[in-house]
Order: C-alpha cells, then structure tokens, then sequence
C-alpha cells in the first residue's frame, strides 16, 4: 500500500505560481510512475502530467505544456507540480496518483492508477 498526501493548494491570481507537492508513506513509490490529474467543478477528472520511475520521462496534457513541470526526488518520496502562469481555468482539486506501468495511453487514464491522494484545491482568480 502507498499513502498519498498532496499540499501546496491556495488561492493565486492569474499569472502567478503554485508548486504542489505529493508525499508518500508506506511502501517506497520509487518504482511508481506518478501522475497528477485534476477535476474542476462539474467537470470530469483530468489528466495533467505524469513522470516515470525514474523522473526522466514526462508527459504532459497539451493546455499544461511549458507552463507546468512535474518532478520527483525519490530519496524524499515526493513528487511535485510547479505551476506556472497560471489561469482562472487551471481552478480545480488537483491529485496525485501511481501506477505500475508507462506509456502515453497508459497514464493518461485515470483508470490506470492504483492508488490516489485526497487531492488539494487550487484556486486561481482573474
């Protein structure tokens, strides 16, 4: 079993940052691929990005591309989501997540993941 706990949420104006951050307990997520998504009110969960074991791969949802960067330091369980420029449309509960496996089609699907945060609410005002 992995614990996730994300933390780093607020309130920010449009144009400012944000870095998230998802510790784990329990087992060692170093062999994880993790996952951010998130879900705005009224909306379906979405993908955001996802990076590899390793850190050296990444995927990002195309709207996400140049203004996040997801991370992780695997001596620290931690992965995070630097968050910038940043628009009211970005306003959802954002959540990590692991899976066991790589690939676009794979972690793009929430499906896919086997264990998941309570999620930490972003908020972002024009």
């Amino acid at each position: 079993q992995v614990q996730l706990v994300e933390s780093g949420g607020g309130l920010v104006q449009a144009g400012g940052s944000l870095r998230l951050s998802c510790a784990a307990s329990g087992r060692t997520f170093s062999p994880y691929v993790l996952g951010w998504f998130r879900q705005a009110p009224g909306k379906e969960r979405e993908f955001v990005a996802a990076i590899s074991w390793s850190g050296i791969g990444t995927y990002y949802a195309d709207s996400m591309k140049g203004r996040f960067t997801i991370s992780r330091h695997n001596a620290k369980n931690t992965m995070y989501l630097q968050m910038n420029s940043l628009k009211p449309e970005d306003t959802a509960v954002y959540y990590c997540a692991a899976a066991s496996a790589w690939g676009r089609g794979v972690v793009t699907q929430q499906g896919n993941y086997n264990y998941w945060g309570q999620g930490t609410q972003v908020t972002v005002s024009s």
